[in-house]
């Protein structure tokens, strides 16, 4: 069984990539350091809970695009083009788009648990939306197991852990991902039609 391809491809991982390095010469440009954001610019574009507590709202989103160094952007992007375009084979335009934004909304929205100290940037929780999405997506859909689906998931989190990292970002974005996935294949999973016939014999 075979999964239908989108034959309605417009190449919005490539435009999602593109929005994030232009962000990050806008910021890089404001810091003068292509290779490191300043703090107070990440303070200002990214997501600094103090902030978004006060009302800057805008921030949970504003953030997704702002990267903190060129390796974040780069590392990032590099599983954005990987997944994004896998996620592109299966979902239509406004379903990549709202799993992608939901994701980076819902893993921020959990960054505020850290308190108002905190300040963090990266597309990670939209791109673990991604991948969680196409990885359970996949399994549900020709009918299998998804546990191993979440397993590989949740590996994939916990390698992603370590000093420095948004881990409740990335959770966020994941738990999204796969739910949303799920919903999606479930919808579409064909339903078999058996057709019976009776006859008489002489």
């Amino acid at each position: 069984m075979s999964i239908p391809p989108n034959v309605s491809k417009f190449g919005w991982t490539y435009v999602l990539i593109a929005l994030n390095a232009i962000v990050y010469v806008y910021t890089a440009l404001l810091s003068g350091d292509f290779i490191q954001i300043e703090y107070d610019v990440l303070a200002q574009y990214g997501q600094f809970n103090a902030f978004v507590f006060e009302g800057a709202y805008w921030q949970l989103f504003t953030s997704m695009f702002v990267h903190v160094n060129i390796m974040h952007l780069v590392g990032n992007m590099l599983f954005l083009l990987i997944f994004g375009l896998r996620a592109e084979e299966f979902f239509k335009v406004e379903e990549y788009l709202g799993i992608y934004f939901a994701g980076g909304l819902v893993g921020n929205l959990l960054t505020l648990l850290f308190g108002p100290n905190m300040v963090s940037a990266g597309a990670s929780g939209a791109i673990f939306a991604i991948y969680g999405a196409v990885t359970v997506y996949i399994r549900r859909f020709v009918g299998q197991s998804i546990i191993s689906a979440l397993m590989y998931a949740f590996f994939l989190l916990f390698l992603s852990s370590g000093f420095g990292v948004n881990v409740l970002a990335h959770l966020g974005g994941l738990i999204v991902g796969l739910f949303l996935g799920y919903l999606l294949a479930s919808s579409r999973r064909p339903v078999a039609i058996y057709q019976y016939r009776y006859g008489y014999s002489r």
